[in-house]
């Protein structure tokens, strides 16, 4: 069977339109998260949306907008916690991602549904996806990307210095919370497509992957949310060529498959980081020079030491600075 005749099926139509709209939402929520040092966020949120869940398994409504529910309430929470910043806060929090997984386990046996039900929500299940929920998840995925990339100047100014921000008018606290709340709805944006327990992995290795080719915020927005949807329709496509042959799960095939790519960029990312301090290997550039009448070594493109191409000359770095050579003396940056 070719690629063709495998998305001819209407199930697999299905998963390739969430896969593709769960790859753009989530590392574009990440980016923020990544930038504010709250990678675990996603992971924290998740836990908490599985009660959610669980409580739509039950109640007989949709488990979708339960965890929506849940997941923003319990994403607000995380924040009022980590704003006040008590000296146990961390505790706090393990508190709540503990009690949001065992409450949902818990729900689901006393409501009388099967742990296999909830699993399919834990861990992924993109090919069962049903066209109404195809369309949940594209509106809020759209709803979260418009907001990520609408207003990345004011949250980027947010997650990288908050009091600058407040200082430039910022409402600082308001968009912390819509942070937190657009983690969790992309949480259960993400959790029919890798699951509640591996969402995070989504939202935030993409993120890590880009910001080793990328020097910029926008750049790392942009290429994470490509490398995202990249790995969650590779993935998919992956998962269903291998299920001819043995049992392959979407879920951890995409995540497995974004992996991959931090794996094989990261070395190209430490070359490029190193090659780049071997051309500005001090932070400021120097102002003007002075002059040693003599010197003990001969600078050359053969002397071993670090070149680096400045103005019209070439400086060489020595003992934390820059000889140049200038006629019969040189000159010290």
């Amino acid at each position: 069977m070719n690629a063709a005749e495998l998305f001819s099926y209407p199930f697999m139509q299905r998963a390739l339109l969430a896969a593709l709209f769960t790859g753009l939402a989530a590392p574009a929520i990440g980016t923020y998260l990544v930038q504010r040092r709250l990678a675990l966020m996603g992971d924290g949120i998740g836990h908490v949306a599985v009660t959610g869940v669980a409580l739509g398994l039950v109640t007989g409504w949709s488990p979708t907008w339960t965890a929506v529910v849940i997941a923003v309430l319990g994403a607000v929470l995380i924040e009022v916690i980590r704003e006040r910043g008590h000296t146990n806060g961390d505790v706090a929090l393990a508190l709540l991602f503990y009690g949001g997984l065992a409450g949902g386990v818990l729900v689901t046996g006393l409501g009388g549904q099967s742990a296999a039900q909830l699993q399919q929500y834990l861990f992924g299940s993109i090919t069962t996806i049903s066209a109404g929920d195809v369309i949940v998840t594209m509106v809020l995925a759209a709803l979260v990307i418009l907001v990520c990339v609408g207003l990345a100047p004011q949250l980027f100014a947010v997650a990288q210095d908050p009091e600058f921000a407040r200082v430039a008018g910022l409402r600082v606290r308001v968009y912390n919370v819509l942070v937190a709340v657009l983690a969790a709805v992309s949480v259960t944006v993400a959790m029919r497509t890798v699951g509640l327990l591996l969402v995070s992995a989504l939202m935030v290795v993409p993120v890590a992957t880009s910001q080793q080719l990328s020097r910029t915020f926008r750049a790392t927005l942009v290429s994470a949310m490509a490398l995202g949807c990249l790995a969650s329709v590779g993935g998919l496509t992956i998962s269903a060529f291998a299920s001819y042959h043995a049992t392959v799960a979407p879920g951890p095939t995409i995540v497995l498959l974004s992996l991959a790519g931090f794996v094989v960029t990261w070395p190209i990312g430490a070359w490029l980081r190193h090659r780049a301090r071997l051309r500005a290997p001090f932070a400021d550039e120097p102002v003007g020079h002075d002059v040693t009448d003599t010197h003990p070594h001969d600078h050359g493109p053969t002397c071993g030491h670090v070149a680096v191409p400045h103005d019209d000359h070439v400086d060489y770095v020595h003992d934390g600075h820059r000889h140049a050579p200038h006629g019969a003396h040189y000159d010290e940056h």
